[in-house]
């Protein structure tokens, strides 16, 4: 089984060493000849190239970047995106700090963080 597949392989091989352009000079084939190495955009599917598309065009379908941080006081809130009247929010009160205090948000006025008072806003995505 083995010698079969390794006969197989050197005759592959060989056509390969074979292959002549109509020149006369071997015929090289590598991502070079082609046109050069696949960008992320040219090798991307599915959701991740709708992800490339949409970030190319300046959107965030799906809230992957970062929220734009604001003054996060009762007149300048941090807004939170939502597709529906409540979300989760999780709140780092200090830059130090390892523990995150998680609290409801609904829609409609701003909320306070229970640990440190810093205001939220639900918006419609």
């Amino acid at each position: 089984m083995a010698s079969r597949l390794l006969r197989g392989a050197g005759a592959l091989a060989a056509q390969a060493l074979k292959a002549r352009a109509p020149n006369g000079a071997p015929v090289v084939r590598s991502m070079a000849s082609r046109g050069g190495v696949p960008t992320d955009e040219d090798q991307a599917t599915g959701l991740e190239r709708e992800i490339m598309m949409a970030r190319q065009k300046g959107q965030d379908p799906y809230n992957i970047l970062a929220p734009k941080v604001a003054a996060g006081t009762k007149e300048d809130p941090n807004l939170v995106p939502s597709i529906s009247n409540k979300r989760i929010v999780g709140c780092i009160c200090e830059e130090d700090n390892c523990t995150v205090i998680w609290f409801w948000l609904h829609k409609g006025e701003t909320q306070r963080c229970p640990g440190c008072g810093s205001h939220y806003k639900l918006v419609s995505h």
